[in-house]
């Protein structure tokens, strides 16, 4: 696979299955180069993935459902620990095309408008937020067993849901799904963008 390919969710799943699944869901939330990750189109492919086999093959759903929480689980918390050890250090960088300042103060922006736990939990749908919100709950020395609850909930919550959907959908569909991927990829693309572009017009004003 090519670098390209660990940008494309249909790639991911076609080329590495589950496994390739669960490794990228696991660097998205708790490195910070998994900010340009696929999160929530790629569950949602896999779920498609495994409610037909309209793709030319099929993956366990109870395989997802029992690695992708974990997953997002263990990456939250290397992400934590990471804010724990470097501290505000961490952000502290120059901007590049990936990580900017910006982001930063959006995604600290975030977790002081909702507080710790709404954050989490609404954060896992909103890329950068996603993976900027566990390094900075450990900077902002959040209660170590508080933070692990929510993200442990949050986990479950977020890539079950999307599996959930996606699998639904694909129990629906018969032939090839070629002609809904791409537009459904691209929906849940532009409503998990929703929240960012709702921010900067606010901030505009």
């Amino acid at each position: 696979m090519s670098l390209a390919d660990f940008l494309n969710p249909e790639a991911i799943v076609t080329g590495l299955g589950t496994i390739g699944v669960v490794i990228t869901l696991f660097i998205e939330v708790g490195l910070l180069v998994g900010i340009v990750l696929p999160g929530d189109s790629l569950l949602f492919v896999a779920g498609l993935a495994a409610g037909t086999d309209a793709l030319g093959f099929q993956l366990s759903l109870t395989a997802l459902l029992i690695f992708c929480p974990i997953a997002a689980f263990l990456g939250s918390e290397l992400g934590y620990h990471i804010g724990i050890r470097y501290g505000r250090s961490l952000f502290n960088r120059p901007d590049g095309r990936i990580f900017n300042q910006e982001r930063v103060q959006y995604a600290e922006h975030w977790f002081n408008r909702y507080g710790p736990g709404k954050a989490i939990i609404f954060g896992r749908y909103v890329p950068i937020v996603r993976t900027l919100m566990s390094p900075l709950a450990g900077i902002l020395k959040m209660d170590k067993k508080r933070f692990t609850f929510w993200n442990a909930l949050s986990a479950v919550i977020w890539t079950t849901s999307i599996l959930i959907v996606g699998y639904l959908l694909g129990e629906r569909v018969s032939g090839s799904i070629d002609k809904y991927l791409i537009p459904i990829v691209g929906v849940l693309i532009v409503l998990s963008l929703i929240p960012i572009i709702r921010e900067l017009l606010k901030k505009k004003k």
